[in-house]
């Protein structure tokens, strides 16, 4: 990965989720309050607009400022998680131009591991989690020759993640008032994971 693989796979996040704005909406009025369709476009939009106009090429660096755009972009419970994935893989890849594939499996790694330490939180708890955690699970099983079949496969883990929400008691956020009501209902946030997948998939 370098600046333009990083720029190409955002640019396609950024479209999935223009795309995939009034389903989003419509999941998150379920158990929340709605604008995770908004926050998700807006926030995606933002960072993409940062690096149409970026001049640095760190990848660490880029990482950092797009945890920033996203974060005041999208003022939202998942626009800040996301945020604390953009500064994990951004502490993974400081001073990087270019990243292996082990590099940036790592640096995924250090998103999700990000994440759970600041929204404590983890896997099983109906969030994001459930989908993007299988899904760089998977990448593991990869050593990077093929990376278009690594990422097929993340992104088929990520459905099958998300999908498996439905069975899950919802513990965080507004979410989690609706505890029961919350079984057999598709987590939003879980959707977001598995759009961000196959979105990269489809960059590679």
């Amino acid at each position: 990965m370098d600046y333009k693989s990083l720029k190409k796979a955002l640019e396609q996040i950024s479209a999935t989720m223009d795309d995939q704005r009034d389903y989003l909406i419509s999941l998150d009025q379920q158990n929340g309050d709605g604008d995770l369709g908004i926050s998700m476009s807006e926030g995606y939009r933002a960072v993409k607009a940062y690096l149409d106009s970026a001049e640095e090429t760190d990848l660490g660096k880029l990482l950092l400022k797009c945890s920033s755009v996203f974060n005041e972009a999208a003022p939202s419970s998942l626009g800040t998680i996301t945020a604390f994935g953009f500064m994990g893989m951004a502490k993974a890849l400081k001073g990087k131009t270019e990243a292996s594939y082990a590099e940036v499996v790592a640096a995924l790694d250090a998103g999700i591991a990000q994440i759970m330490a600041k929204a404590k939180s983890k896997p099983g708890e109906k969030t994001i989690l459930d989908a993007i955690y299988p899904a760089v699970e998977e990448l593991k099983k990869f050593d990077g020759s093929d990376k278009k079949a690594a990422f097929d496969a993340a992104a088929k883990a990520a459905a099958e993640g998300s999908e498996n929400t439905k069975n899950m008691r919802s513990v965080h956020g507004r979410a989690a008032y609706y505890a029961e009501k919350s079984l057999g209902v598709l987590d939003g946030g879980s959707v977001v994971g598995r759009l961000v997948f196959e979105a990269i998939a489809k960059s590679v």
